[in-house]
């Protein structure tokens, strides 16, 4: 069943009331995942706003009443409206001139439906006036909603060929929304997944890992992999891999530790620096991404000795991620905070050794064998230094 849209909490934010009274109601509607989420009573953040004004007209009725305004995507219609309780992207109704799967030339049009033709998905396509709330459906997606389907809009092939990128996007709708698959999209995406291949590496690796954020992807990955897109996109996703996958999604689970896409990434690749290196690389992730996926393909079985250790050694991140990778319990580490060791180069020198490379060398004995104890309390820490030094007169705060 799906709910009355006037009960979900965002339809009464008084920023889009006074968005409305500015534009006018019959010239906007609610579109898309507000719309779509609202009716499956899932928490709404961004709202997005159609409209039959163009941008110039939008940005002169915002200034009559006192709402800021930015340019964000002038150029394919788009004004963003700084809200109160949120900006607000409105963009003028638009039909496709011309597509070439990466990107379109856009003309604005006056006609709702039109606009909802160009559209990706049917659940996508739910246009609610600002008022009444009455919803307007012109591609079935109100009853694919109730049925737990995701179906492209008209030609599923038609409208791939005008993005690329829906390839993945059908899959990430599929895995969150979906009940019952579509056949008529899966042989579309299975056919078209070639095309992927012309997409910039960022656009792929930002649905890639929306979708592995996802609660569970596991069924999807797999079926991506079967059916040949997977390796468009990760062609180092062996079944091996996609089977350690479904692990670590469960282990995740049962261990009550936040899913995350990298490691569910790491997952799908082999234990292998070089490749966790070239998938990063190709990908283009962060500096932060990258360093973990290379640090759990470095992952070894032994990992699971002393997590407390590869926990200070690696940080709690990078430790969690291994454990998960290499069927351990991480819950060894909920709610256990890294140490500081406690002694400094400043204390050795105190005792008449001269700074240098012995410094250091006896600092990393020291820290080897406090690591090694389960990080002893400061007394220890004396007790070993004093050993190292020969003496046990020496004492620090």
């Amino acid at each position: 069943m799906l709910r009355d849209l006037a009960e979900a909490d965002w339809t009464r934010r008084a920023g889009l009331a006074a968005l409305t009274a500015a534009l006018g109601a019959e010239n906007i509607r609610w579109v898309g995942g507000a719309v779509r989420d609202g009716l499956l009573g899932v928490p709404v953040h961004d709202v997005d706003c159609a409209t039959t004004l163009l941008p110039e007209e939008v940005i002169a009725a915002c200034k009559r009443a006192g709402l800021r305004t930015v340019p964000t995507g002038i150029d394919h219609g788009t004004v963003t409206v700084i809200l109160k309780d949120g900006p607000v992207e409105v963009t003028t109704l638009r039909r496709d001139v011309a597509t070439d799967g990466r990107r379109a030339t856009i003309a604005f049009a006056q006609d709702w439906p039109e606009d909802a033709a160009r559209r990706d998905f049917t659940i996508n396509a739910l246009y609610a006036h600002p008022e009444t709330l009455k919803i307007d459906d012109w591609f079935g997606g109100l009853d694919d909603l109730r049925e737990g389907r995701v179906r492209f809009i008209g030609d599923a092939r038609q409208r791939i060929a005008e993005d690329h990128l829906r390839i993945l996007r059908y899959y990430r709708f599929q895995t969150r929304f979906g009940a019952a698959l579509d056949e008529t999209a899966e042989d579309a995406c299975a056919e078209l997944a070639h095309t992927l291949k012309g997409l910039s590496r960022e656009r792929i690796a930002a649905e890639l890992l929306n979708l592995l954020a996802l609660p569970d992807p596991h069924p999807t990955i797999a079926r991506m992999r079967q059916r040949g897109v997977l390796g468009v996109i990760l062609p180092e996703a062996c079944p091996p891999q996609v089977a350690l996958l479904a692990k670590v999604i469960a282990a995740e689970a049962a261990q009550g530790i936040a899913a995350d896409p990298v490691r569910r990434l790491a997952a799908l690749l082999p234990p292998s620096p070089e490749i966790a290196e070239t998938v990063a690389a190709r990908l283009r992730l962060s500096k932060a991404q990258r360093t973990r996926l290379v640090s759990a393909a470095e992952r070894g079985a032994s990992d699971g000795a002393d997590p407390q250790a590869l926990a200070y050694r690696l940080s709690l991140p990078l430790a969690i991620d291994r454990l998960l990778l290499t069927g351990h319990d991480a819950r060894v580490l909920d709610g256990w905070t890294v140490p500081v060791f406690p002694l400094k180069g400043g204390a050795i020198v105190a005792r008449g050794i001269t700074a240098g490379p012995e410094v250091a060398k006896l600092l990393q004995k020291i820290e080897a064998r406090w690591v090694a104890e389960g990080f002893p309390s400061n007394d220890r820490v004396n007790q070993m230094l004093a050993e190292e030094l020969g003496t046990s007169a020496f004492k620090f705060d």
